[in-house]
């Protein structure tokens, strides 16, 4: 499931004509360090980013979902962080994020 979010994100980062640095996730939540175009609201992104992956990933693996989600129909919570990078060595991000542990 992790792969398959891996790639949706990617293919909606370039067609938002942004970059997709590195993905990863762990059980409750996922990382993503992205190059976004400055013309881009960030809210508007990430709100297209949880609307279409979680269509798709219900499409994909709604028989598995249906047994952790049986309480609440929703893959994604409303909340989401930004955080901002300018002036740090990507290669610190790159390596927090690849570092998290991920629930294959």
């Amino acid at each position: 499931m992790l792969e398959r979010l891996k790639t949706i994100c990617t293919e909606l980062t370039e067609k938002w004509d942004c970059e997709l640095l590195e993905f990863n996730g762990e059980a409750d939540h996922v990382h993503l360090l992205l190059s976004n175009n400055p013309k881009v609201a960030p809210s508007v992104f990430v709100n297209n980013l949880k609307t279409v992956s979680s269509r798709l990933i219900r499409k994909d693996f709604g028989s598995e979902l249906a047994k952790e989600y049986w309480k609440k129909p929703v893959f994604w919570s409303r909340s989401y962080c930004i955080i901002t990078c300018d002036g740090a060595p990507l290669s610190v991000i790159q390596q927090y994020i690849e570092q998290q542990e991920s629930s294959h």
